[in-house]
């Protein structure tokens, strides 16, 4: 039987296994979006700005590791799309992007919103491709979904409203979406090669990233035999952090001290499954290996002494018996002492003041104290993700996701929305900078409109924080980075959300406790701290001339108050 275009393409999804397809509705859409509604198999996911579709396709599939979708109507729709693209393309997440195009007799005319989508998405995307005909489809989706899946990232189809109508017969290819996890790992000539390295060393750390996923034991077991502390990048977090009597924190700008010295004072740094990418916290004399499941990021970082290809879990157990037990924990023991007093630095930092302000360290460490053990954190950039990578306990079985990688105000909140939906069971909490909040704020609509329970935690500084402090490093005083903001929670509770507003830290632990017994949505409004610090792990010269620039051009300028305030928030009351 003849089936349109439109009705095969949401068969083929639903055979992939795809639950949701996050977009917004248009007409060039109509016959996608018509035969989803007659579906109990998918369900269409409405929203106020296809970028935060984007950003929830995302959340889905980095969450799920499953094949996540996300549509947009022709031109000025899809376009808003391409933000949260970027962001899933750069974390390696498995989505499919439906660009509905143009009427097709009518590509190439200038036509009302004709755009390029092929060109448009090319830069986001493995595969972007356009879908001319009917007999075409089932082949360009299938290659389409297999690009997404297989290589971890974007694929996108464009496809316009009058072929999805067409008439087609139900015998294009039709096989599932082949899921292929092969075990990678180097040959033993050159896991030997590695061995020697290590087996040579005498100060070893390893630096785990994302690509450690399923290879905490593994970590843990080598780490124990070469006596290694193990240093995380921010995306390597949720996956090391627990359970390991190893970890001695995160390095970067906004790691711990404990974790920059393990890396500089190493000898051998060995890198699991990392890109980090900030080259001015390598080792200034180490030897470095790199172990990663894709090629092309080997040594693009940093010099290398060995860079091999293949899994962490397979690659790490394939290397333990050819490595030497090492007896002096010295090194190790080090590190661990100086992130312990660490810890009870940070510690000091996060503790309820008199009045106000609220340190933002303090309503950090108290949501992961009350939060579920297997909560979902989202963190928009900026200082939540700061507070977050410093503040937030990763249990076995939490989640932290945000826009590590591209960078991307506003991905909090759309990103919590499509955890949510893809575990509608679990507590899932957004860590929202207002000014990543008001961004894309119309879409607390769509948690509104279909009863999402996510917590929206809005750090509410009045201000673009972290720009804010890259200018004052600089010597130059903060400009265009304060906001103006209403009583968010008054607005929510306009909306018909429950909306609590927090001044002052005695208040805090209460409304965080409400807010995460509360059975629907929630927004916290949380006044925090404008002066607050985030204070990176070293400080060079420059770093430190600038803001001594920028601290004497405040009190010239007769400011003596902002720079009262920066000091007895971040050293005098700590």
């Amino acid at each position: 039987m003849a089936k349109t275009v439109a009705a095969k393409l949401v068969e083929i999804l639903i055979q992939a296994g795809v639950k949701h397809v996050h977009g917004l509705v248009g007409d060039s859409l109509n016959g996608i979006v018509d035969e989803i509604r007659n579906s109990k198999e998918i369900k269409w996911i409405h929203y106020r700005h296809e970028e935060a579709a984007a950003f929830a396709a995302g959340a889905e599939a980095q969450l799920t590791g499953r094949l996540a979708v996300c549509a947009g109507s022709c031109g000025p729709g899809n376009m808003h799309l391409i933000n949260g693209l970027y962001d899933a393309h750069k974390s390696n997440a498995p989505v499919l992007a439906i660009a509905a195009h143009i009427p097709s007799e009518q590509v190439g005319t200038s036509y009302f919103q004709e755009t390029r989508p092929e060109s448009l998405f090319r830069e986001c995307s493995y595969y972007c491709e356009t879908i001319a005909s009917a007999r075409q489809m089932p082949r360009v989706l299938q290659i389409a979904m297999q690009h997404a899946i297989g290589q971890n990232g974007v694929a996108v189809i464009s496809l316009s409203g009058d072929v999805a109508m067409e008439k087609m017969e139900n015998e294009e290819l039709e096989h599932p979406l082949f899921v292929s996890r092969p075990a990678i790992r180097p040959s033993d000539g050159e896991l030997q090669k590695l061995a020697q390295l290590v087996n040579e060393a005498k100060k070893i750390t390893l630096l785990c990233g994302a690509g450690c996923r399923d290879a905490h034991d593994e970590l843990l077991a080598l780490a124990g035999k070469i006596k290694s502390p193990i240093v995380h990048a921010l995306r390597g977090k949720e996956h090391v952090q627990y359970d390991n009597p190893f970890d001695v924190g995160m390095t970067g700008l906004i790691g711990l001290s404990s974790g920059y010295h393990a890396v500089e004072e190493s000898d051998l740094l060995v890198m699991l499954g990392t890109d980090f990418p900030y080259k001015e916290w390598y080792p200034s004399k180490a030897k470095i290996v790199q172990i990663d499941i894709r090629p092309e990021r080997l040594g693009r970082r940093c010099k290398l002494n060995l860079g091999l290809t293949g899994d962490v879990k397979e690659t790490v157990k394939s290397l333990l018996p050819f490595l030497e037990e090492v007896q002096d924990a010295s090194f190790l023991e080090k590190c661990q002492e100086r992130y312990q007093d660490n810890r009870k630095n940070l510690l000091g930092h996060a503790q309820p003041v008199s009045g106000k302000p609220i340190h933002p360290e303090y309503l950090t460490r108290i949501l992961s104290e009350q939060a579920a053990d297997d909560a979902i954190f989202t963190a928009d950039v900026g200082t939540p993700t700061v507070w977050a990578a410093r503040y937030v306990d990763m249990k076995k079985g939490r989640k932290l996701i945000g826009s590590f990688n591209h960078g991307s105000m506003a991905s909090a909140m759309p990103q919590a929305i499509g955890a949510q939906f893809a575990f509608p069971e679990k507590q899932v909490i957004s860590l929202s900078g207002d000014g990543g909040f008001a961004m894309l704020m119309g879409d607390i609509l769509t948690i509104f409109q279909y009863n999402l329970p996510v917590k929206i935690i809005v750090y509410n500084n009045s201000s673009l924080g972290f720009v804010a402090m890259e200018m004052k490093v600089i010597g130059m005083p903060p400009f265009g980075t304060d906001l103006k903001n209403p009583d968010f929670a008054k607005m929510a509770q306009a909306i018909g959300i429950r909306g609590i507003r927090v001044e002052e830290s005695d208040g805090v632990e209460a409304a965080i406790a409400a807010a995460l017994a509360h059975p629907g949505p929630v927004l916290v409004d949380v006044v925090v701290n404008q002066a607050e610090l985030s204070m990176p792990p070293k400080i060079d010269f420059e770093q430190a001339k600038g803001f001594g620039i920028y601290m004497l051009k405040q009190t010239l300028k007769g400011d003596g108050k902002e720079v009262w305030d920066t000091i007895s928030s971040n050293f005098l009351s700590k």
